[in-house]
Formats: C-alpha cells, sequence, structure tokens
C-alpha cells in the first residue's frame, strides 16, 4: 500500500484524482496525476500526492510515493474509444471531492504545486497558506462536463479568470478547447505563460505577446494516453530549473514525443531520453 503519513517536504506536488482507464486489458492506473507524479519522479523531484479513489484504484504504480489517500465510495473511471474521428471519452463513475485543506502543511511550499484535476473535482485557486514557486495548473478537468450516460462533452472553465492569474504556467490541449483559436488567445491574454499542446503537431507557447510553435520529431506512434500529461510535468521542472520557456517548451515537446512509442505508464521517460533531450535542439 502507498505511504499514507508523509511528513517530508517534497519538491513536486500533484493535486487530482487518479483515473481507473477500462481497457482492452482490462483496468489500469491513469489519469494526469500518475502519469506527472511519475515523470516528475524520473526527472529527479521529490513527488508527493494528494488523491482520492475507492479500493478498486491500481494504485500500485504509486507504491513508492509519499500519499495522501481520501477515501471514497468509488474511484474516477474513465474509457476511452478511439475512432477515425478521434477520441469518444466517458466517465463512468467519479470519486470524492479534494479538499485543499487535506495537503499536509510541509507540501503547501513544495517548489511545484500542480493542480491537476481530470473530473472538476479540485478548486482552481489555491487558498491563502500556499506558496509555491511554481503554480501549474493542467485545467482540462474544470473543462470538461458530462451526460446522463457519462459521454465527456466541452464546457467552460467556469472560474478561469481568477485561477489564469494565479497560475505560473498552464497547458491544456487543443481537444481539450475543441480547437477552439479564439478561445486560446483569450486565455493566452490572461495568464503568464500558456501551452498549447497539439498531439504529433508538437506544441505552441504562448508568452509576453509572442506565439511559437515547437515541432514534434516524427515518430512511430503506438499509445498517445499521458503524453500531454508527461509534457506538463516536464515542462514544470524544466522551466523552473532554467527560467526559459522557450527551452521548457522544447524539452517537454522531446519528451512527450518519446512517451507515444511504448503504451500507458511505460511512456514514463527514461534516464537516457531525458539525458538526449536535454541536449537536442528542435528547429
Amino acid at each position: 500500500m502507498p505511504n499514507l503519513v508523509p511528513l517530508e517536504p517534497v519538491d513536486y506536488l500533484v493535486i487530482g484524482h487518479v483515473a481507473r482507464d477500462l481497457t482492452p486489458k482490462g483496468a489500469q492506473l491513469g489519469g494526469t496525476v500518475a502519469y506527472s507524479a511519475l515523470t516528475a519522479r524520473a526527472l529527479g523531484m521529490r513527488v508527493g500526492i494528494v488523491t482520492a479513489a475507492g479500493t478498486n484504484a491500481p494504485l500500485e504504480p504509486l507504491n513508492e510515493f509519499p500519499l495522501v489517500l481520501i477515501e471514497s465510495d468509488s474511484s474516477t473511471t474513465y474509457e476511452n474509444i478511439f475512432t477515425t474521428n478521434g477520441r469518444v471519452q466517458y466517465l463512468l463513475d467519479r470519486a470524492a471531492r479534494i479538499e485543499l485543506d487535506r495537503v499536509p502543511d510541509s507540501w503547501r511550499t513544495a517548489s511545484i504545486i500542480h493542480l491537476a484535476p481530470i473530473a472538476d473535482e479540485v478548486d482552481s485557486v489555491l487558498p491563502e497558506g500556499f506558496s509555491p514557486a511554481l503554480l501549474g495548473l493542467t485545467p482540462q478537468g474544470w473543462m470538461r462536463q458530462w451526460d446522463a450516460e457519462g459521454l465527456v462533452l466541452p464546457r467552460a472553465w467556469k472560474d478561469a479568470a481568477r485561477a489564469l492569474t494565479q497560475a505560473g504556467a498552464v497547458v491544456f490541449s487543443r481537444e481539450d478547447v475543441n480547437g477552439d483559436d479564439l478561445l486560446i488567445e483569450q486565455l493566452a491574454q490572461q495568464t503568464k505563460i500558456l501551452v498549447v499542446t497539439e498531439g504529433a503537431a508538437g506544441a505552441v507557447l504562448y508568452w509576453h505577446g509572442d506565439r511559437r510553435r515547437f515541432r514534434a520529431p516524427s515518430v512511430r506512434e503506438v499509445d498517445a494516453t499521458g503524453a500531454g500529461d508527461i509534457f506538463a510535468a516536464a515542462f514544470f521542472i524544466r522551466y523552473l530549473n532554467t527560467r526559459d520557456p522557450w527551452e521548457a517548451t522544447r524539452f517537454a515537446t522531446l519528451l512527450a514525443s518519446h512517451s507515444v512509442e511504448r503504451t500507458g505508464l511505460d511512456g514514463i521517460p527514461t534516464q537516457l531520453e531525458i539525458e538526449q533531450s536535454r541536449m537536442v535542439v528542435i528547429p
């Protein structure tokens, strides 16, 4: 079982639901929390997790992490169906809400706090008493709604203005906003740094009124699940270390590209990929 009584400070705190992803091979661990935590650890960070899940959550890949686990009658459960027109996603169950007062005091000053919702399960604004060097947001979970059958659909982010003002960096995908370029531009104007991932096309960075595209290298895609979450963690950490958003986007684009060559959590960056990505230049 995960360590349920964490005491030591951490460098990277990620908050949100883990996902129980239904796949042809059975239920597997997914969600931004899992992919970002494992990526942050691979990048040398001391990682803490605050999440909620039921007893059916396959948490074994997180056994070595200090973890605050909020008990829940169920786990957030997704089924993804891939069609010729893109991904169709169903939310089949949802874990308990995460209140930020459950975060241990020693974790509230983590160098990076990453709010990582996947089902609108946590507030998008940090309350008083939290003081990260970088607040990173991956707002996909605030941009989703679901119908009575669980079909996931895009929606407006309700508290975007306050959250974007507080954030140090924001990462989401074009899919999260249904490809709405006008909305992307509006959100970019409200926050310090915005990165929009575009799958095999790479990513676009918005910073100080500038817009720059970073093209991904051509790879053989096996499974794109979690690539955006790996990108986000890599970006936040590289940006914290370099204070260079161009470099952070370049680095994250490379690591996310490697991840799609493997399935599921096997896509977490290897040390060789990390070292190579620190040196490679994307034109």
